[in-house]
């Protein structure tokens, strides 16, 4: 069971949506059935995650779980599969939001309920089997299989510019994605395989390796996104059906920063101290520029979609301290923000829904008619502008820990995300559930148990991760330390040859 509970992880959604698939028929009741039978698929799957959690061994920064089997053997490429603790945390992560996703789907996914059952379960296994692939042809089947459900949720459920939003977001993370095919292909030239813990221990030169982050950053870049990288999330956040942003946001943008922490960070440590003062910039540029433009929206989802952006940059800080505080927060900001930005588009959307509207203007005093979501939405508020006692708080807290040994400026102007982001946020949440009472909002009624039963999952685990954060930091700490330590002396050992090269002439 050992060996085989990751492959039962990865390929249980795609027996549940192919199972969805043939179910056939039409009509309410095939809807109905279908929507239990992905609900209670993605449950069996947080569960068995939970599971490889327990059996789990922090102690020991390799993988674990590994799984091996032949496949282009002669070309140096094969099927291999595994977990450290920075690859489980995404597991879970993506293990607990998609029920809740799932869940939240009842009721605002209308039409063609089997076809969004059947997308979402294959978006789950594409992202486990990014976050577990060892290789790195297999990473890139999984990558681009996340496009195909992603583009379906939101051109075919989504909202008036649906199609549009979804063509911007296939081509633009198609377009970096060769980036990282023709980088892959040179590293296979370069190593003759393309098993990834083989290729750790590769040796490319600096100047390749300059080439090849550049190539990973542009890849990764535009799912993160990075500035100015970023032009697709605003219309496929705001346009998509709230299960499908909640996804998005909380876990597929993940796999962007995730790429960067594998084949950047840690992959190729000198050539990432040569991009640092640039990405350094870049992820400063956007938590500023994304918190202007949210404060000037007017559609809520769009307020909510900039400041998932705004917090993607100082995730891409973090990553590009290149130390193990600053390394250690970008991941725990990652799985925070997943789990709160998610919540938000799901508050966001119970309003709505009732409503008809997501226009900022148009609504007001909702706390009234709403008591129990008003209290929901503040936790996550707080918990989004860094409250101390939520996850995003700690996250915050080791980037800028981080941060302050790079430089002073980029500690500060990288921690100004909490002050224009209570701007932004309590300014939103003061004007839809605390201003006058408009339109028919007196006519609104509160969250139904089932709405509080996605709710309320997200909202525990977000105290929880500000309170104990601990019980995640274990997990992938061990791997992050021995990582830098190790970057660190490779880049010293360059540094030294570099010396003794040029004494010699």
């Amino acid at each position: 069971m050992h060996s085989t509970l990751l492959s039962l992880i990865t390929y249980l959604p795609l027996a549940g949506a192919l199972l969805a698939f043939l179910s056939g028929g039409s009509g309410p009741e095939k809807d109905r059935i279908t929507r239990w039978l992905g609900l209670w698929t993605s449950l069996g799957v947080l569960g068995l995650s939970v599971v490889m959690w327990l059996g789990f061994d922090p102690a020991q920064p390799g993988l674990q779980y590994e799984a091996r089997l032949g496949w282009l053997s002669e070309y140096g490429i094969s099927y291999h599969t595994g977990v450290d603790g920075i690859s489980l945390a995404f597991i879970l992560l993506t293990a607990f939001l998609t029920p809740l996703a799932m869940a939240a789907g009842w009721r605002t996914v209308q039409t063609q309920a089997r076809d969004f059952v059947v997308a979402m379960l294959m978006l789950e296994t594409a992202l486990f089997g990014v976050f577990s692939a060892q290789d790195l042809v297999l990473f890139y089947v999984f990558y681009e299989a996340t496009l195909i459900p992603a583009s379906l949720m939101i051109g075919v459920w989504g909202g008036p510019k649906r199609v549009w939003a979804s063509l911007q977001f296939f081509l633009f993370t198609f377009g970096g994605s060769l980036f990282m095919l023709i980088a892959l292909i040179v590293m296979w030239l370069h190593a003759g395989t393309t098993d990834i813990p083989a290729l750790m221990q590769a040796g490319f030169s600096w100047q390749l390796q300059i080439w090849l982050l550049l190539a990973f950053v542009l890849a990764f870049g535009v799912k993160l996104p990075l500035f100015p990288l970023h032009a697709w999330l605003p219309d496929a956040y705001s346009e998509a059906p709230a299960p499908a942003s909640a996804m998005l946001s909380g876990v597929l943008s993940k796999t962007g920063a995730y790429g960067l922490l594998r084949f950047g960070v840690l992959m190729f440590p000198d050539a990432a101290h040569a991009f640092a003062p640039y990405v350094l910039a870049l992820g400063v540029v956007a938590i500023i520029y994304a918190a202007f433009i949210a404060f000037a929206q007017t559609d809520m989802k769009r307020v909510i979609a900039y400041s998932s952006f705004s917090h993607m940059g100082m995730i891409a800080v973090g990553l590009f301290t290149l130390t193990a505080e600053g390394v250690d927060g970008a991941i725990f900001q990652m799985l925070s923000h997943g789990v709160v930005i998610a919540a938000l588009f799901f508050c966001v959307s119970a309003v709505a829904w009732r409503s008809e509207t997501r226009q900022i203007d148009a609504l007001g005093g909702v706390a009234r008619q709403m008591p129990v979501l008003a209290l929901l939405t503040m936790l996550f508020t707080m918990a989004n502008v860094g409250l101390p006692g939520t996850g995003s708080f700690v996250g915050e807290l080791l980037v800028l820990m981080g941060a302050i040994h790079v430089s002073f400026w980029v500690a500060l102007l990288a921690g100004s995300t909490m002050i224009m982001g209570a701007v932004y946020m309590l300014s939103l949440y003061r004007r839809v559930l605390f201003g006058s009472v408009k339109g028919t909002v007196g006519l609104l009624r509160d969250l139904t148990p089932a709405e509080i039963a996605v709710l309320a999952p997200l909202a525990i685990v977000t105290l929880w991760m500000g309170i104990h954060p601990g019980s995640f930091t274990r997990l992938f700490d061990p791997v992050v330390m021995q990582s830098m330590a190790t970057g660190a002396q490779n880049v010293a050992a360059a540094s030294a040859h570099a010396a003794t090269q040029l004494a010699a002439r």
